[in-house]
């Protein structure tokens, strides 16, 4: 640490970088997907009537726009045990533009859910979309405490 510098100067300084880093971060984002990737996020999870919604946000950049996305997913409870195996169908996804997705899971808590796993893609159809495109390019986030996994 050189002694010549002010204590103020370099806390100030130690302060911006973290603002600097989340604000290339969210400009990217802002951008649209990776290209070539398929970014998944979960977004949120509420209780409604008995049970739990999920809230997926998905952008395509697999390079063409998709007719179909079906995912096999297995829901794992806070435990590690599954819970129920289900198949959430994304319908047509747009190259370049994010979509929201919302799915109900009856009879299934989210104060019990603990992990979405993305067991397999089902369905990836695009004009001009490769079959197997959707799982390798399958990136995934959680914004909740629910981890999603693939």
């Amino acid at each position: 640490m050189n002694p010549y510098l002010p204590t103020w100067l370099l806390v100030g300084a130690m302060s911006l970088a973290p603002g600097s880093v989340l604000a290339q971060d969210q400009g990217a984002q802002a951008n649209g997907p990776v290209a070539g990737a398929l970014e998944l996020e979960l977004n949120d999870a509420m209780a409604v009537d008995g049970g739990c919604r999920l809230t997926f946000l998905v952008e395509n950049g697999v390079g063409g726009d998709l007719s179909a996305l079906s995912l096999e997913t297995a829901m794992m409870n806070i435990e590690g045990r599954v819970a129920q195996v289900t198949l959430f169908d994304f319908g047509d996804l747009s190259a370049g533009r994010p979509r929201v997705r919302q799915f109900d899971l009856s009879e299934l808590a989210c104060e019990d859910l603990g992990t979405v796993l993305i067991n397999g893609v089902t369905a990836c159809e695009g004009t001009g979309i490769e079959p197997g495109a959707c799982q390798s390019a399958l990136t995934l986030s959680s914004r909740v405490v629910i981890d999603l996994a693939g």
